[in-house]
């Protein structure tokens, strides 16, 4: 079957989705109402054009569904979030912001895919249904992340993905019921951390507002704040390890929190992605702990407490900030470009290169010294306790070289058409990339926004965005002629 036949049934099932997102902008809707703020009315349009649009499309595109394939799964996936993001841009497009549409999709693109980055300036003068919106789409893209992330990406076979395909990614339908458990007890865990995350936000000063906002950018490892100076406007050391601690329950592979608050089940502890994320976590909050404490004259637990935060905020790509962590010192721009590549564990919210593809990587290295020293030795290459098959490792591989390929062409692009620095261009397509938030430099850092970057830019790194968010070669794929023919 040729993939344009896949188109109707794609566009049917991009309908649906497009029908629910214009019902959730009623919510911002109905707090910009009780607010007294105008903006309520571009919401309540912009459900109503959304709504009559995806009523009309699912009625036009109705049709049997197709068995699904791997050519399916590649085009559902593109479309969905493409068109989604571009739907969702409504509201910031008529909003009183005053954004140009290639803006308002960068702001659309950067909630859905949890990246964080922004173009608005001003937060803390916003009317509070944007910024409920932001939040909103980075708790979406976070929960849809995971289902796709869970079920989809091993089926589709996308750098080395398949190395987690269990029964809950096999298409066959007597696991259905199998999968609509785990499902539903994803969505459930998922909205119970946030629950307790704004429970406890509030509980240590934040406003009913601020807890929620903030609870479902940082379970979702989004990073959008309603604060131009993000975690730095709560000045409360408590809110900090409190965020440092939901920030990385996002950061792991939510299948296993499940098994560990259902079935008390510790493969969590066992996993060998989980026990890297964490030992690279605490070996560069020490790191640069120590650093600021050694350099700035700061007091300990003070240093701790912001290195920690920062840390855990850029490896699992949140975006959040306490501090400009550039201004500590070279040391610290070193280890937070390093981190901003690094990401979370696979089957959770955060991006980035993701902490199983290093693991494959090192024992890829370990396996090759080895073999200088024996080289008839058979030394299989593992990953915990199973043997990674080539089939896993080239994926791995190819991964990593589109990955390195697009950053460059993307940065260079940036630097010849925008007139870009090199560190400004590089940092806001790696940030991108890696669906982080924050880049490195004045312009675009932790203190800055992607404001001042002219159009061509933002459709670059909304671009960047989509291409890192669905693990590159989802996207690609539909640029080849094999993919369109028969």
């Amino acid at each position: 079957m040729q993939a344009v036949q896949y188109l109707r049934p794609t566009l049917y099932i991009t309908c649906f989705f497009t029908l629910v997102m214009a019902a959730a902008m009623l919510i911002p809707a109905a707090v910009d109402l009780y607010d007294r703020h105008l903006d309520w009315q571009v919401f309540v349009a912009s459900a109503a054009v959304v709504a009559g649009l995806s009523i009309l499309g699912i009625v036009a595109t109705r049709h049997p569904m197709p068995r699904f394939t791997v050519r399916f799964g590649f085009l559902m996936t593109t479309v969905l979030w493409v068109v989604t993001a571009i739907v969702c841009a409504l509201p910031f497009y008529f909003s009183e912001v005053r954004i140009t549409f290639a803006e308002a999709v960068f702001e659309s693109m950067s909630g859905l895919t949890t990246t964080g980055s922004t173009i608005l300036v001003g937060l803390d003068r916003l009317p509070r249904g944007i910024l409920l919106w932001r939040a909103m789409l980075q708790g979406i893209g976070g929960i849809g992340i995971i289902a796709i992330g869970l079920f989809l990406f091993p089926f589709l076979r996308i750098g080395g993905m398949q190395l987690f395909r269990t029964e809950s990614s096999d298409r066959s339908d007597k696991i259905m019921p199998r999968m609509i458990q785990i499902t539903a007890a994803l969505c459930g865990i998922y909205l119970g951390l946030i629950f307790l995350c704004a429970f406890a936000y509030a509980v240590l000063g934040m406003t009913p507002f601020d807890a929620i906002t903030h609870a479902l950018a940082t379970v979702s490892t989004g990073g959008v704040s309603t604060h131009d100076a993000s975690f730095g406007a709560f000045d409360s050391p408590a809110i900090l390890w409190v965020a440092s601690f939901f920030m990385m329950t996002g950061g792991v592979p939510l299948i296993l929190l499940i098994g560990l608050a259902f079935h008390r089940r510790t493969a969590l502890f066992r996993d060998v992605q989980v026990r890297t994320f964490f030992g690279i976590i605490v070996f560069s909050s020490l790191a640069l702990a120590l650093w600021r404490w050694w350099g700035d004259q700061h007091g300990f637990f003070d240093a701790l407490t912001h290195a920690t935060f920062n840390v855990v905020s850029v490896v699992t790509t949140t975006g959040f900030v306490s501090q400009d962590y550039t201004v500590w010192g070279p040391l610290s721009v070193g280890i937070f470009f390093f981190l901003t590549f690094v990401g979370g564990c696979s089957g959770s919210t955060a991006g980035g290169i993701k902490i199983y593809r290093l693991v494959i990587l090192w024992q890829a290295l370990s396996r090759s010294v080895q073999r200088l020293l024996y080289p008839n030795s058979v030394v299989p290459m593992r990953y915990g306790d199973r043997v990674v098959e080539p089939e896993v490792f080239e994926s791995v591989v190819v991964f990593l070289i589109a990955f390195v390929g697009l950053i460059v062409v993307m940065s260079l692009l940036l630097c010849t058409v925008s007139g870009l620095d090199l560190m400004t261009s590089l940092s806001g397509v790696a940030t991108a990339f890696c669906n982080v938030g924050p880049g490195i430099g004045p312009l675009i850092g932790p203190a800055g926004t992607f404001a001042p970057l002219d159009d061509f830019a933002t459709v670059v790194l909304t671009v960047a965005m989509l291409l890192g968010r669905l693990e590159i070669m989802t996207v690609l794929v539909l640029f080849t002629g094999a993919f369109w023919r028969s």
